[in-house]
């Protein structure tokens, strides 16, 4: 591809779906994104949500991994607060001994849960405020020079595993930047603060042993489809039923129920987090993601393919690989 395109797997479990489906339709998403010359593909580490199976995120890059072959996998991303870095350190030194060269471990600062969740995982509500020096202590286990006296990563010591600072406000650009790490920005979802982060990680960016100069990763939604009425069709689809899972508390919504949730504020704050969303046909698409791509000022697009079906999914990997062939860098 002429520039980064990546793929973000939140790995959903469809309704009826089990999660041994869910997993293994994760791995044929991958294993599509290899053959079509994407990047990396990312998972993202979230709790209590019965539509996504990318909890255990790390034994799911290493089963993705036994899958595939030359493609990058990694986190987008392990919710650090939650963990202890050595724990991350060493379970990321795994996964780089298995799959030498193809793993990134992209990092945030949100529980990705509630507060009962948190209490669930044991998790200090105050871990978060911890977030800078926790990254620092991970990335000197992952280069060998601990900070703890007596205590290394193994599997990790000296791996240098890659490190990303994901965020959807300014304060990860601001640590990104100061150390001189990638930045990822979670536009796919939170898209008000994406300018003024970029702005702030490019304008403050330090060189790091890691990274000589700004990398910008931004999160975008993509449905591509052979016509343009299905594809909108789709979209329409995914809106409600991200509607539904993210207000309705659990509860199965009759199709007039929905629509009354589309009408509300839920509506409204659903199609605010779908800001950054490309729709349509390969070449309107195309069109869509390189204008995005220079409102963002992006290095890498890292994209949800937001098809309700697997099927769907598939083939919008497929037609958005080969839609961007023509783009220049």
């Amino acid at each position: 591809m002429s520039f980064p395109l990546s793929v973000l797997d939140l790995a959903p479990v469809a309704p009826g779906e089990t999660v041994g489906q869910s997993i293994a339709h994760s791995v044929a998403l991958a294993q599509a994104a290899e053959q079509h010359g994407y990047t990396r593909v990312w998972y993202a580490e979230h709790h209590n949500m019965e539509s996504i199976a990318s909890s255990a995120t790390s034994v799911l890059i290493s089963h993705v991994g036994a899958h595939t072959s030359t493609i990058r996998l990694g986190s987008g991303g392990v919710m650090l607060p939650n963990h202890s870095p050595l724990v991350i350190a060493e379970q990321f030194g795994t996964l780089d001994a298995m799959y030498p060269g193809r793993i990134d471990l992209g990092l945030g600062r949100a529980p990705g849960s509630d507060q009962n969740t948190m209490y669930a995982m044991r998790t200090d509500p105050r871990s978060s405020d911890r977030f800078p020096q926790d990254v620092l202590e991970l990335q000197a286990y992952l280069a060998g020079e601990t900070r703890v006296p007596g205590v290394d990563a193994v599997p990790g010591k000296g791996s240098r595993v890659p490190l990303y600072i994901l965020g959807s406000s300014t304060f990860g650009a601001q640590l990104a930047a100061a150390l001189g790490l990638p930045y990822g920005h979670a536009s796919h979802f939170a898209p008000q603060a994406l300018q003024a982060a970029v702005e702030i990680y490019r304008r403050d960016f330090q060189p790091s042993a890691q990274l000589a100069a700004p990398h910008v990763i931004a999160g975008v939604n993509v449905l591509a489809a052979d016509d343009e009425d299905d594809a909108r069709a789709q979209f329409a689809a995914m809106r409600r039923d991200r509607a539904t899972r993210l207000f309705g508390r659990g509860k199965q919504f009759t199709e007039a129920e929905t629509d009354l949730l589309m009408e509300s504020g839920a509506g409204r704050q659903v199609d605010s987090m779908l800001t950054h969303s490309a729709v349509g046909t390969p070449s309107q698409v195309r069109e869509q993601l390189v204008e995005f791509r220079r409102f963002a000022d992006a290095d890498e697009l890292i994209v949800g393919h937001a098809s309700p079906q697997v099927e769907q999914r598939l083939r919008s990997v497929q037609l958005l690989a080969e839609a961007m062939e023509t783009v220049s860098a």
